[in-house]
């Protein structure tokens, strides 16, 4: 005979709920402390300097440190920034003389700077970035004509110079393509985009067959993004304000293009001053900056084609050289030259539309922005 199980008494049961209010709450604790921690680096030309903030994930940003540069006497013209692919080191190039990178270990849990070392730099740089195994540090010169390869040190310091090569007039970025097999320049006065086979191991550039892909004259080609699955390319032009978008074959390196439309908003008629691109980590959605009217444009991509519908602009802050998207997808970060301040926009996951969240003071010329999630 089986007996009837006697009912838990109202201490048992008051018992069985606080344990599991507890494990709960451990449980949401553990996720929490386990949830990336975001921060943004905005590079500050005319302060020698690096505003950090802090990233909230409701948007809200909360400066925690400004790192200043060591090697420098005089304001430069930008600070281009770079992060290590293994999130260990930020990198700045300083373009006032003497040219240098000055490299800072980021702190794994804070996300704060600690200057580690400086090297040189062949020149004046616009534009930095490693390669995709961060072996070596890339630039790009501006009034120099010329890019260059420089070795990374294991600490993360800039080794000197081992490849500078000439270009057409103004290169202005050089970033390596998804698989670290190729490398591609933009020299905005010569309306043409160099490309490079890279050999990893050796740390090297040669200029690939055919060497230059070439844009419409005076069009003044600035920088370019890949899409995250590897198959397009989407450049923007300076001079005309073009955005093209370009079908990518990977074993080849070759860019063919598919589509060109404006990073201009509705009804401009002045001279065009287009700066930045940036592409959410999901590929969806597309961003432009444009310093004349003091605006961002955003685009839907289609999955299939890689083709942009522009979805519209918004008023953002003035001279946008630079802006950048937190690893989220949800957040877009854009400071201005001449406001010394950042704006940071929500990112509508339906509509890839920006709405205008708040906007932060800067150091002094901000015109960089890099984000990073730190586990």
């Amino acid at each position: 005979m089986i007996k009837p199980t006697r009912p838990a008494s109202r201490a048992a049961i008051a018992t069985t709920l606080f344990t599991a209010l507890v494990s709960a709450l451990a449980l949401v604790s553990g996720v929490r402390a386990g949830m990336a921690e975001t921060f943004a680096y905005v590079g500050n030309a005319d302060s020698n300097d690096i505003s950090v903030f802090k990233i909230a994930e409701n948007g809200e940003m909360t400066p925690v440190q400004t790192a200043a540069f060591t090697g420098v006497e005089k304001p430069g013209s930008s600070t281009p920034l770079a992060i290590t692919p293994d999130h260990r080191v930020l990198i700045a190039g300083v373009r006032s003389q003497p040219f240098l990178a000055e490299s800072f270990a980021i702190d794994p849990k804070t996300g704060l700077l600690s200057h580690i070392g400086n090297g040189p730099l062949a020149d004046s740089m616009a534009n930095i970035a490693t390669d995709r195994g961060g072996k070596v540090l890339f630039s790009a010169s501006y009034g120099g004509n010329k890019v260059a390869l420089n070795p990374l040190q294991a600490n993360g310091v800039v080794g000197e110079p081992k490849q500078v090569i000439p270009t057409g007039l103004n290169a202005h970025a050089l970033l390596p393509s998804p698989d670290n097999r190729f490398v591609f320049a933009t020299n905005l006065g010569s309306d043409q985009v160099l490309s490079f086979a890279f050999d990893a191991a050796a740390g090297t550039l040669t200029p690939s067959d055919p060497p230059a892909i070439k844009t419409p004259e005076k069009s003044g080609p600035r920088h370019f993004v890949f899409h995250p699955n590897g198959k397009y390319v989407y450049l923007i032009h300076e001079l005309n304000g073009d955005v093209a978008a370009y079908s990518y074959e990977a074993r080849s390196g070759a860019w063919s293009e598919i589509q060109r439309t404006t990073a201009l908003p509705e009804g401009f008629n002045g001279k065009p001053w287009a700066a930045d691109i940036h592409i959410t980590p999901d590929g969806r959605f597309l961003y432009a900056s444009e310093r004349t009217t003091n605006t961002l444009t955003a685009y839907k991509v289609d999955a299939a084609s890689g083709k942009l519908t522009t979805i519209g602009s918004v008023p953002t802050e003035k001279q946008p050289r630079g802006f950048n998207i937190d690893p989220t997808g949800r957040y877009l970060a854009a400071v201005g030259e001449l406001s010394d301040g950042m704006t940071v926009y929500a990112i509508d996951q339906t509509s890839g539309a920006l709405g205008k969240l708040k906007s932060y003071a800067t150091g002094k010329k901000p015109n960089w922005v890099e984000f990073l999630a730190l586990k």
